[in-house]
Order: C-alpha cells, then structure tokens, then sequence
C-alpha cells in the first residue's frame, strides 16, 4: 500500500463544501462518506475528509479555528501547466470558493496562485518547470 495523505478539515455546510471540492477536480468516495463526512478523493494517494464541525470535535480536542479569520496551514497542490493552476482557481470560484487572496507568483520558472474554499481553508495550487529550475545558475538551483 502507498503513503497516503487523508487531510481532514472541519466544514460548516457539507452539501456546499461536497460541491467546492467537486468542482476544483475531486470525486466522491460513497464507501467512506455520510452525513456528517464526505471523503473527496484528490489522487490515488490524497484524499480531503470534509467532516462537519460537531463531527470534528470528536477528534480534536482544541477549539476549532475559524479560518475566515486565522490560518492554521497552507495546502499546495502541484499541477502540470501554467493553465493548470488557473483553470484549478477558476474552477475554486466556481464552486464557491474565493480566488487570488494574495497576489498571484510568477518567478519563470515557477507560478501559483491562491483560493480559499467556503470554510476559508487556503489552498496554493502550483506549477514549476524542474528542468528550468535545475539549470539556474545563480546559486538557487537543485542538487548538485
């Protein structure tokens, strides 16, 4: 079996943040979903387990955090193109997300941009050329 990432995150509507993560490219798993949880598999080895907040505090122990006001962490998502990263954030907006909360990255070789989804989780979805990168030659490049 491989390393799996199963990124759980607490949502107040279930219904609409089922249909954000729908949107933005996630399908979802029947076998593992309810009506307190809804399992979007992203990959073959991630998948965002949406669990309703009276769901969620039976795993956590801290308060939750309202992410429209704090941010607990930053989920980046690799894509293939530069289009990839902006069909992904339009897509976010689409499904009731918010897009660009900071300005968008463009550094060449590398491009992002950012969405929140309707619980205010931030997402970095991201593209990099390695080849340009490997071959950069002022100091930041990657291995030797």
């Amino acid at each position: 079996m491989p390393n799996m990432i199963f990124v759980n995150l607490p949502v107040k509507d279930l219904a609409a943040s089922t249909r954000f993560y729908e949107a933005i490219g996630c399908s979802k798993n029947e076998q593992f979903s309810d009506d307190k949880s809804a399992s979007m598999v992203w990959s073959d080895t991630i998948t965002f387990q949406l669990l309703t907040h009276e769901y969620f505090a039976t795993f956590a122990r801290k308060p939750i955090a309202d992410s429209h006001g704090t941010t607990a962490m930053l989920i980046a998502l690799s894509r293939d193109s530069r289009e990839a990263v902006d069909a992904i954030t339009e897509a976010a907006v689409a499904g009731g997300g918010k897009r660009d909360i900071r300005e968008r990255q463009d550094m060449g070789f590398m491009y992002g941009r950012t969405f929140e989804d309707p619980d205010g989780h931030v997402f970095e979805p991201m593209w990099m050329d390695m080849a340009a990168f490997a071959t950069m030659s002022d100091g930041q490049a990657g291995p030797a």
